[in-house]
């Protein structure tokens, strides 16, 4: 739970309430995480219901580790545990913040617009 707070919000992303992430992590369907030296560098993970969607998360690399290919790695591990096990047909969706959009079209992710857009709502 600590290594996911630290390395979302060192690498520039929105820090988590520790009871939301202790909640929410043991729900994840395939994570990864990427160590250097013993110490964890990177991560994503694969949330979703296991059958018809599932959603791409929490892709981060820290940033003295980034131009690197770590996120290139990570988006291959959770591209292949998809194509290996998920069922043919599941609808898989991520959010591209800035210029990450570059990364995810190297895996097979395409914009949704103008047919649909991404929308979000904090409680």
């Amino acid at each position: 739970m600590a290594t996911f707070r630290h390395l979302r919000t060192a690498a520039g992303m929105s820090d988590r309430p520790a009871e939301a992430v202790a909640a929410g992590l043991p729900n994840t369907w395939f994570g990864v995480t990427v160590h250097h030296g013993g110490e964890p560098v990177g991560m994503g993970r694969i949330v979703g219901d296991g059958g018809v969607m599932y959603q791409v998360v929490d892709v981060c690399v820290l940033p003295e580790h980034q131009g690197r290919g770590l996120g290139k790695r990570i988006m291959a591990r959770l591209t292949a545990e998809l194509e290996e096990r998920a069922v043919a047909g599941a609808y898989v969706s991520l959010i591209a913040d800035g210029e990450a959009h570059r990364l995810y079209a190297q895996y097979g992710f395409v914009g949704t617009a103008p047919a649909s857009v991404g929308m979000h709502r904090l409680v």
